[in-house]
């Protein structure tokens, strides 16, 4: 058993993602780096009335093809986003179905709202139907659904749970995770979020604050009027440095650092300092200085205020001088508790490729945000070190950081 506090290097050894780009982590990096966004128009299993007609939803989707059928019955689209995420990414780190489990493996999966999609469903039924619900309706629903799900498939017997804090969900259960492996409570973890939330009644209700674009998504941009609501999910596999060695594999990165803060501030409003001291506190984590970044995946909502917010936040971080931000929202949409892993993804895959994402429906800078958002174009960079942010609806804030294998 390691001692508990001894400091241990955690790396990530394989990611899976899917997104409104298909399913795969190399499809989502591929669109985020060619700036192809896949925001499209909306899909609904009933008629819709509302005034957005896009949403970045994951095409053509399948559950048959990935997900053996007496496990389906079980499973709201979120499970199943979350199962072939983390099947992809096992597999790349080079772990067989029940090779990775055991009582020193976590499952810590993010989502903001759990089975949208069952509840949706039975409440249609319910009001307009008056029908009966299906027997299964609450083990899909319930948020910890994916994590259970997840570690019964794997025999992972460590600490598991869901984490909901809204947009995010993701970044934190990953951060949880590495804490926990940092810590000696674990020596692996499957962590991540997932979302399936573009339903009739969640898209009327982020219509109804007034936060989604009817047409492009432009962070930082002047002229931004909104975000774009996504789905999907991202699971990455994380493990001690030592652990990874040992078996032979080879690390994707180092996960370096994490922080997290809350504003205390306001329901829907973001505030400067709490998303400062979270970055802070990443780099602290980290042991990393401000100008060790080279780049900076924000959380990037495009909503009018949001973004102000963030540039001034990094502005307090970093000085006049921010490492080169980008958005990759308008790509993969604002996939709320699977946002943070979406980007974390793409984080990693710029790292790795020595590439930075494009902003892109960029329209010319606003004076109001202060920072390089790498418009509409990725740039060949080199990138040692880099941070996800990830700030949530009652200013709950989250930053990862990622550093290459040395």
């Amino acid at each position: 058993m390691p001692q508990q506090g001894a400091a241990r290097r955690i790396v990530i050894t394989g990611m899976g993602a899917v997104s409104a780009a298909g399913v795969g982590a190399t499809p989502l990096w591929r669109a985020a780096r060619d700036g192809v966004s896949c925001v499209r128009p909306l899909r609904s299993e009933r008629p819709y009335v509302g005034r957005i007609k896009i949403a970045a939803q994951v095409p053509d989707f399948n559950p048959t093809t990935h997900i053996e059928a007496e496990l389906l019955p079980y499973c709201d689209p979120f499970t199943q986003f979350s199962i072939v995420a983390a099947d992809e990414a096992l597999a790349q780190a080079g772990f067989e179905r029940k090779q990775v489990g055991g009582p020193r493996t976590a499952v810590i999966i993010g989502t903001g709202i759990g089975g949208a999609t069952t509840i949706d469903n039975n409440a249609y039924l319910e009001y307009k139907l008056d029908g009966r619900p299906d027997t299964l309706t609450v083990p899909r629903l319930i948020p910890s659904a994916a994590p259970t799900t997840l570690g019964m498939r794997y025999g992972a017997k460590g600490p598991t749970f869901a984490l909901a804090s809204a947009c995010s969900s993701a970044a934190q259960a990953i951060g949880e995770a590495f804490e926990m492996l940092r810590a000696g409570r674990a020596d692996r973890a499957i962590a991540g979020g997932a979302e399936a939330c573009v339903i009739n009644g969640s898209i009327r209700s982020w219509e109804a604050l007034r936060v989604l674009t009817p047409d492009l998504c432009r962070p930082f941009s002047q002229k931004r009027n909104g975000m774009t609501l996504g789905e999907g999910a991202a699971v990455v596999i994380l493990e001690t440095l030592e652990g990874a060695q040992a078996r032979g594999a080879t690390p994707l990165c180092e996960l370096a650092g994490y922080g997290t803060t809350s504003d205390a501030f306001d329901p829907l409003r973001a505030d400067v300092e709490g998303p400062s001291r979270c970055m802070r506190l990443a780099l602290e984590s980290a042991g990393l200085e401000p100008g060790d970044v080279d780049y900076l995946n924000a959380h990037g909502t495009a909503t009018y205020a949001n973004d102000i917010t963030e540039s001034q936040a990094m502005r307090a971080v970093f000085g006049d001088a921010p490492p080169p931000v980008s958005s990759t929202k308008p790509v993969h949409g604002h996939a709320l508790g699977a946002s943070g892993g979406l980007e974390l993804v793409v984080t990693i895959s710029a790292l790795r490729d020595q590439i930075a994402p494009p902003t892109i429906n960029f329209l010319e800078p606003d004076p109001k945000c202060e920072v390089d958002a790498i418009p509409n174009v990725a740039r060949q960079m080199p990138i040692r070190v880099a941070l996800s942010n990830s700030f949530a609806f009652g200013g709950i804030n989250a930053t990862l950081a990622v550093r290459a294998m040395t």
